[in-house]
Formats: C-alpha cells, sequence, structure tokens
C-alpha cells in the first residue's frame, strides 16, 4: 500500500514538475496581454492655472482650475482586422482628451488611435493610426509601460509633438504603499499644430494660422510612478505651457501669448481607482509569472521527497519482516 502511494506522490511530482515551466515559459508569454475591449476613463485637474480666454481679447488669465477628461476604448473590429495581416494580437486604442475651462465649456478636443502589440506594447503600423486626425508613425511607447518594466530609459511618444524622445528612468519610489519606478520626460520648446477643435466656432486652425502667421509652441516636463509587474502607471503629473508666438501674439510681451500653463494631475478619486485596479492585476500578472510556477516548484520537490519517504520506509520495514 505504501509502494503504491509513494508512487502516486511520485506522479504527481512529475506532473508539478513539469507544469511549472509550462506555465512560466509557454502559458505567461501567451497570456500576459492587454485586452482588445478595454474601457477606461480617466480625470486629471490643473488647479490655479492660466489660460487664454478667448472671448475677451484674446488675453490669457488665471482660472480656478481646467480639466482633462481622456477616456479610452478598445476598438475590437479595427484589432481584429490588423491582426489579420500583421500575425499577432493586436490592441486598437481610439482615446480622446477633453479639456474644459472653469466654466466647463471645451477649451479643446485631441483624439488618438493608438496601435500596438498586445503583449510587448511595440507600436504596430497601421492605417489609421493618428493624433488629431494627422497620420503618425509612433516609435516607443505611449500610455502603458511592457509587462516587467526594467529599470532603464525608454522612447516615450509625445502626442503634441508628434515625436518620439527618450524618457529616462530615475529611479525607484513608494506610492501610496506600492514600490514602483519614477520617469521622467521633458519636451524643450517645440512648435506644433494647432487643434482642430478650437473654443470658437467656425475657425479652421490651418487658416487661422496662414492667415494671421500666429504659431503655437508647447512645452511639458511629464513625470509617471509606473508599477513595473504590470507596467501601468499608478500616478502621472505633467507640467504644461503653451503659448502663441508671432500673428496675434506680436503686441504681448515678448510677442508670446500664454494659451495654457498649468500642473496637471490625476484627480484623487481616480487616483485610488487605478492604484486599486494595478493591484489587482499585479496579483494575476505574479500568480502566472511567479507564484504558480514557484508554487509547484516547490510542491514537486515536497511530494518527491515524501514519495522517497515513504517508499524508504517500506523498505526499512519490509527489511524488519523478513530477519
Amino acid at each position: 500500500m505504501r509502494r503504491r502511494a509513494s508512487l502516486v506522490l511520485l506522479a504527481a511530482a512529475v506532473f508539478c514538475a513539469a507544469l511549472a515551466p509550462l506555465l512560466r515559459w509557454y502559458a505567461y508569454p501567451r497570456l500576459a496581454k492587454i485586452p482588445p475591449n478595454q474601457y477606461q476613463e480617466m480625470v486629471l485637474e490643473a488647479k490655479d492655472a492660466t489660460l487664454l480666454d478667448y472671448t475677451a481679447g484674446m488675453q490669457p488669465k488665471k482660472v480656478d482650475k481646467v480639466t482633462i477628461v481622456q477616456t479610452l476604448k478598445g476598438n475590437v473590429e479595427a484589432s481584429k482586422q490588423i491582426e489579420a495581416s500583421a500575425g499577432k494580437d493586436v490592441v486598437v486604442w481610439d482615446t480622446l482628451s477633453y479639456i474644459m475651462g472653469p466654466d466647463g465649456k471645451m477649451v479643446s478636443q485631441i483624439p488618438e488611435r493608438y496601435v500596438f502589440d498586445a503583449h510587448t506594447q511595440d507600436p504596430v503600423h497601421a492605417t489609421g493610426e493618428m493624433v488629431d486626425g494627422d497620420p503618425v508613425k509612433r516609435e516607443g511607447i505611449e500610455f502603458k509601460w511592457p509587462f516587467f518594466t526594467e529599470p532603464r530609459d525608454y522612447l516615450y511618444f509625445d502626442a503634441q509633438t508628434r515625436s518620439s524622445s527618450p524618457i529616462h528612468y530615475v529611479g525607484p519610489r513608494t506610492f501610496k504603499g506600492m514600490d514602483v519606478y519614477y520617469f521622467e520626460q521633458t519636451v524643450p520648446w517645440t512648435k506644433v499644430p494647432l487643434p482642430k477643435k478650437m473654443p470658437i466656432e467656425g475657425i479652421d486652425p490651418k487658416t487661422f494660422e496662414e492667415s494671421t502667421g500666429t504659431s503655437l509652441w508647447y512645452t511639458v516636463k511629464a513625470m509617471f510612478w509606473v508599477d513595473p509587474v504590470t507596467g501601468a502607471p499608478v500616478n502621472a503629473e505633467q507640467q504644461i505651457q503653451q503659448e502663441m508666438r508671432g500673428g496675434i501674439a506680436a503686441g504681448a510681451p515678448d510677442g508670446r501669448l500664454t494659451v495654457f500653463a498649468g500642473d496637471v494631475k490625476i484627480r484623487p478619486d481616480y487616483s485610488a481607482y487605478t492604484v486599486d485596479l494595478v493591484r489587482s492585476n499585479r496579483v494575476k500578472v505574479l500568480a502566472l509569472h511567479t507564484y504558480a510556477p514557484l508554487g509547484l516548484t516547490v510542491g514537486a520537490l515536497a511530494l518527491l521527497a515524501l514519495a522517497l519517504w515513504l517508499e524508504a520506509r517500506g523498505r526499512r520495514r519490509e527489511a524488519e519482516l523478513t530477519a
């Protein structure tokens, strides 16, 4: 009976030992991916900001708050179409940044389509990839870092400039009890396109720029606190400045007219929700990548030890009976 039990335990040990690397090296790379139907909403605020008043003589003024509502929606149909030609799992995010003044009225809105590999977060170039209707070809990451983010610099895409530049790893941090990686990117003053959706009806940005000789310039210091397991930012902050130069700004000091200047942060309630969501997803990723394979390996060793102990005990018992 003991010999039969030891054989069963030995078989279970072999099964666990075989399943552990299978989970880690086969299942994890295939199952750890961004779902194509993800939907997320985020509200950010810039308090005590400066905002250009288009209705009062085109003059900048201090406002209590500027609100940015960012929505992210996975486009499943577009993902399937691109996957057919790309030959890999692809995610298509249609996003919208909707900026409102303190009165709740629209200041501007910028849509984006971001196409990327569901497993690695590398960009996938396909028809429809755009920012505010302008075709783009992203390099590097945007919105999310790869699973098991490394403590190093990455290329990060900035939607305003339609270009990528290094985002620098600064060091480890702790955010609301989570161990995270902190990254910073500074985009120097760059001429950028005017938003196609302006707060004054009937204004065509391209016509406005050409007829008045006015251009829009932008700089930002972007800061991200990233969970290294899921690659998801748990906090973000952007110190943004936008200004018009030339044309209608010629009469302003230094020929510059502030369009927006503010420190944009995630609203506290959305920050708390994001941290809870990332914590939950972190456990799922670690379960597949680390906890389950490690547990199975330990279990296999324990079962093997128990099987050998039962076998040895059985042999000693037989030896005693025949002695």
